[in-house]
């Protein structure tokens, strides 16, 4: 029987995500909503996270709170670094995730509009607050969810951002992953990049993949920036 702390008490119901309505350009093609699954990871990370499923070591102290975890978190993710290096993301559809004495956590998912070209980059932003137990230990763990939605296991080290941040390393795939530890909280920032430049239009312009060590600069900015905005102490 799983006794970890954060079972204690019972779940909210998930509320419903509130979709920011999408402006329609005439002639212009619909922005594409962003993949179900984007969100489900956010989910289901969560979920692993709340089960304890990954726990090792002592978890019994309680870790220092830093931070709050907001319903709008779009509001607070504005992912400026990113979106001067990706083209506007206008698309933001944020989840309000669940409110537990043991567990807290919202996500958001932000798109690009992009009707002359296949190419689409879908960012996630999401917040994890451990109320009663100290996620260190299992932080810096890969799970199945981890490996097969965008790397192959393995993290690099960022220095300067919170405790303890680590990013997917080259070579794994399209876009990256980011996570951040600090006390309680966990932070993680997913940019996906999804088709080629001009599948769907020829004479579209091709657009080159970003620079991974900017890619990573600006999303280590962009948390920066997120984790100042949700800081309460």
């Amino acid at each position: 029987m799983i006794t970890e702390p954060e079972l204690d008490g019972e779940w909210e119901s998930v509320r419903p995500a509130e979709a920011v309505q999408d402006t329609v350009v005439p002639g212009a093609r619909a922005p594409r909503r962003p993949w179900p699954w984007v969100a489900a990871a956010v989910v289901a990370t969560s979920a692993l996270w709340a089960g304890g499923l990954y726990a090792v070591g002592d978890r019994t102290a309680e870790p220092e709170i830093r931070y709050r975890v907001t319903d709008d978190l779009c509001g607070q993710f504005k992912a400026p670094a990113l979106e001067g290096m990706l083209g506007s993301l206008s698309t933001a559809v944020p989840e309000v995730g669940s409110r537990h004495p043991a567990l807290d956590w919202a996500s958001c998912t932000r798109s690009s509009d992009r009707p002359a070209s296949s190419r689409t980059f879908y960012l996630t932003a999401a917040i994890e607050l451990h109320k009663k137990t100290d996620p260190a230990a299992e932080f810096a763990l890969d799970t199945p969810l981890s490996r097969m939605f965008i790397h192959d296991g393995g993290w690099e080290s960022v220095p300067g951002l919170g405790e303890e941040a680590l990013v997917t390393p080259p070579g794994t795939g399209d876009g990256l992953q980011l996570r951040v530890r600090d006390g309680g909280a966990v932070f993680t920032i997913i940019v996906s990049i999804l088709g080629g430049a001009g599948e769907s239009d020829p004479r579209a312009d091709p657009l080159p993949d970003p620079d991974r060590e900017a890619l990573v600069a600006a999303a280590v900015e962009d948390a920066r920036a997120l984790m100042a905005a949700l800081r309460t102490s």
